[in-house]
């Protein structure tokens, strides 16, 4: 077990902390590890990999590297106002893997000002600067700021608790309200890079001005900053909406922003991840139920969700009633449980739930499919009694790990705790808290604790999955939640014929499908199982004249269930297979004369290349196979 605090960025005095989700964001993506990259079309060798990973971790695991990111924030801001003296400066916190700072510049920055700004950034380094801290009263501090112009920095004074220190680093013309840490000198800064700019909200609310944040990183050694740049590269090749775009599978448009289309072919893969889920489920005990959309304000006020969410939510008029588009499912089930009496001999009792959820995200904070305004949560509450709550909780750490493993995700596990937002009283947070501890103790799994990050209503386990290059995203969580029973009144009755309050577990597994669906895109490259290919087999044509051969064989793959399409267009076969491959179609089947003469298939698989030529039968075995064990 390990510890850690709130994954803050940045407690830059007692302002309104700026949560970023790096996995949200592609200015922020971060990597945990180098694990097995391809870079520049060759695999690294594994001691290569070691050596990297290692490396990486060693410095982003040290605490140092946080002022090292924080006082390459403060060269940025620095070259910034050297360049753009005009620029009001807002926060410039570390992150992982990087740095920003906000500035309020009515000039919009391009990427000829980053060039600009990374070469005077690098000149601020070369110099050797020292950086020198001292500490003001408040009155001092407020002018010297109101001295250089600088309004943002007097609002976060002026918000400061009357007995905080108030300190400033200095570096040559250029002095920043700041508590630090930082590193001795710039010249501690060996390699840095810009890496893009984007809009935020001073404080991260919306009702405030929108500043620009520059984004970028540094590292003690070119070579690591080397490496980490090919990483971006990799990424940005994986880029869900790039691929999505290409395959025609999903799209988010102006009309509709954060309220993403599926098409055809991204509708397939999005089937099949529900049908294993309803499968998988139904193996395991549960049972499918389907609550409304809308509902009443009433209900949410009963739930908590009106005190502790209402500036997420969407909101409607009814027969001059007031409803709420849900936010989350638990609510309904909530209701669904209530519509009849229980014994205590009916639990366990798992609900599953595919449920729509809306939920107002900033446009700022907008992703493609990872952060979007409206997603399908693959929900389930299991109702319970006190003492089945381990052994559920460790049903449900086994469902998730068979789940994750089953695409061939590694992950890791972190405790959320009690947050200072939060119902319930302190005996019924540290009985559900236990129990999630034993629960993982008694799987023997090493668990970080993250102080202050659980629901409001309840502590959680979250699953962090690692994808094929390094990135880590909270999917999965499992909730213990002793408050839900208790404001809705939900009871049964126990063995001594008394009425009882049964305890619940809220879980999800993929998180969001939508969500799931843009890491599966990026963790695959678009090369999907075959169990969840849009396009399974392409059937390609040297000729218009072996077309009927074609699609005879489409008619013998569809029959033994393999999604099949036949391209067989007057056009060169060279560009077919560009095109097919472009498409990362999972298996291309080139059909000429030698094949249409002797009834077989001449074999492409996206994944492994040529196989050469086989008879139908032995290509249907292969891929049924494929498909049956869901080979990844």
């Amino acid at each position: 077990m390990r510890v850690a605090g709130r994954s803050a960025i940045c407690r830059y005095w007692n302002e309104e902390l700026v949560w970023v989700e790096p996995q949200t964001m592609p200015q922020a993506i971060v990597y945990q590890l180098l694990r097995a990259l391809f870079i520049g079309g060759n695999m690294m060798n594994q001691e290569a990999i070691q050596e990297n990973a290692q490396q990486y971790k060693v410095f982003e695991a040290d605490p140092e590297s946080k002022a090292f990111r924080h006082t390459s924030s403060h060269i940025l801001a620095q070259a910034v106002k050297y360049l753009f003296p005009e620029a009001k400066l807002g926060i410039g916190p570390a992150i992982d893997y990087g740095f920003y700072y906000d500035f309020d510049l009515e000039h919009r920055f391009t990427e000829e000002d980053l060039a600009a700004i990374e070469k005077e950034m690098k000149k601020i380094t070369k110099a050797n600067l020292p950086l020198e801290r001292f500490e003001l009263p408040r009155e001092e501090a407020i002018n010297f700021m109101n001295e250089k112009a600088e309004p943002y920095k007097v609002e976060l004074i002026n918000d400061l608790p009357e007995d905080a220190v108030i300190s400033f680093y200095k570096q040559g013309d250029f002095t920043d309200l700041c508590a630090g840490p930082h590193k001795g000198s710039t010249a501690a800064i060996k390699a840095l890079k810009l890496t893009s700019v984007a809009g935020a909200y001073w404080r991260g609310n919306e009702k405030n001005k929108m500043l620009q944040r520059i984004y970028g990183t540094s590292f003690p050694k070119q070579q690591m900053l080397d490496e980490y740049l090919e990483m971006l590269e990799e990424a940005k090749k994986r880029d869900h909406r790039k691929i999505g775009k290409e395959m025609d599978l999903f799209a988010i448009m102006e009309e509709g922003p954060g309220f993403p289309f599926f098409f055809p072919k991204g509708m397939i893969i999005r089937n099949e991840l529900e049908a294993f889920w309803r499968k998988s489920h139904r193996e395991r005990g549960y049972e499918e139920i389907k609550t409304p959309l809308i509902l009443s304000e009433d209900l949410w006020h009963t739930s908590g969700h009106w005190d502790h969410y209402q500036n997420n939510m969407y909101f409607t008029k009814i027969d001059e009633g007031n409803y709420a588009i849900k936010p989350m499912n638990c609510p309904g089930a909530m209701l669904a449980y209530k519509r009849r009496m229980y014994s205590y001999r009916d639990f366990p009792m798992r609900i599953g739930e595919l449920g729509q959820v809306h939920r107002h995200e900033l446009s700022g904070a907008l992703h493609g499919l990872m952060r979007v305004r409206t997603f399908t949560q693959d929900d389930a509450h299991i109702f319970m009694l006190p003492e089945q709550i381990k052994e559920e909780i460790v049903g449900v750490i086994d469902f998730i790990d068979y789940v994750y493993k089953l695409f061939g995700f590694k992950y890791h596990v972190e405790l959320s705790t009690k947050p200072e937002d939060s119902m319930g009283s302190q005996e019924e947070w540290d009985l559900a808290t236990n129990a999630l501890k034993e629960a993982l103790e008694e799987k023997g799994m090493d668990y970080i604790i993250n102080e202050g990050d659980g629901a409001f209503y309840g502590p959680k386990i979250d699953f962090h999955l690692e994808d094929s290059i390094g990135r880590t995203w909270q999917c999965g969580t499992i909730q213990l939640d002793f408050q839900m029973p208790q404001r809705f009144d939900l009871t049964y009755v126990g063995s001594d014929g008394e009425k009882h309050r049964p305890i619940m577990i809220h879980r999800v597994i993929f998180g969001s499908i939508e969500r799931f669906i843009g890491i599966l895109t990026e963790h695959f490259a678009g090369k999907f199982p075959l169990w969840l290919a849009p396009v399974q087999v392409k059937i390609l044509t040297v000729t218009e004249k072996f077309n009927d051969y074609a699609y005879e064989l489409e008619k013998r793959f569809t029959e033994a269930g393999l999604r099949v399409q036949v391209d067989g267009r007057n056009e060169k076969i060279g560009y077919k297979i560009r095109e097919a491959r472009n498409q990362r179609d999972s298996y291309l089947l080139v059909i000429g004369e030698r094949e249409a003469e002797a009834g077989t298939v001449s074999v492409r698989s996206n994944r492994e290349g040529e196989l050469g030529e086989m008879s139908v039968e032995d290509f249907i075995a292969r891929l049924r196979q494929e498909i049956d064990t869901k080979k990844f």
